[in-house]
């Protein structure tokens, strides 16, 4: 599988960003896609996940600000995932990865392992 993001770059506080992510490759078994986000000296964390069958979810950071949208209805082999970024804060700077889901290995019922990652894309806010 391999994806790629795109869509970062600087904007001012209160402004929108739209990131985009294209995942290509073999995807069975994959149930889902995810956008995480890290800055430095930090863990990556969840910014929203999407899975196949429509369940979304976005984390508290973000809720009410952020959307997460999945295009599946393409040929099989490709999926898009999107993050609408509405009212941006400084605090939301960092860099944005993609990752593509598998079923967790030990619930067997979380759609949560990182089977994959993009490349990142900065997304830097100023105040």
């Amino acid at each position: 599988v391999r994806l790629q993001e795109s869509g970062g770059g600087s904007v001012q506080a209160g402004g929108s960003l739209k990131l985009s992510c294209v995942a290509s490759g073999y995807l069975e078994g994959h149930c889902g896609m995810g956008w995480y986000r890290q800055t430095p000296g930090k863990e990556r964390e969840l910014v929203s996940s999407v899975r196949f069958d429509g369940v979304t979810t976005l984390g508290d950071l973000v809720k009410g600000r952020f959307t997460a949208s999945l295009n599946n209805t393409l040929n099989n082999d490709k999926n898009v995932l999107y993050l609408q970024m509405n009212d941006l804060k400084t605090e939301d700077t960092a860099v944005y990865y993609c990752a593509i889901h598998g079923w967790n290995y030990y619930t067997g019922v979380d759609c949560n392992a990182q089977d994959a990652w993009g490349q990142g894309t900065q997304v830097t806010v100023s105040s």
